[in-house]
């Protein structure tokens, strides 16, 4: 009995710190998928190899420039993961390449920390 009022309340404190981050299936200004994670809104871009992460401010998704920022994405695909470091790239984005291209159904997990402190991470499905 103890383990199972243990597991319920673990599911149940997981829950809602899930929600907070998720954007609902809404697409950032280039088409990526966003979410909200350590203050900021992210939108995931893939492009073959290369994969984007663009920083906005969620209270008027104006670009927020990522000097400072530090990033890194695990992709999962299958049985298969890789871990890749993203670093600023023009105003507001962070970019960084995979070893090979980004295929459909990948689960990406982004771990960002802000010029400011603020770190977190994020799921994205591409």
């Amino acid at each position: 009995m103890k383990y199972l009022a243990i597991v319920f309340l673990a599911l149940m404190w997981s829950a809602p710190s899930y929600a907070q981050h998720a954007h609902g299936g809404e697409k950032g200004p280039n088409g990526g998928p966003m979410e909200d994670v350590a203050g900021i809104d992210a939108e995931l871009v893939t492009s073959g190899n290369k994969i984007t992460i663009n920083v906005f401010d969620p209270k008027n998704a104006k670009p927020v420039a990522t000097k400072n920022y530090s990033a890194a994405v695990m992709i999962a695909s299958g049985s298969a993961r890789e871990t890749v470091t993203l670093a600023p790239q023009g105003d507001n984005s962070l970019q960084g390449d995979a070893k090979s291209p980004v295929a459909p159904g990948s689960t990406i997990t982004l771990t960002i920390k802000t010029a400011e402190g603020k770190s977190g991470q994020a799921k994205f499905k591409k």
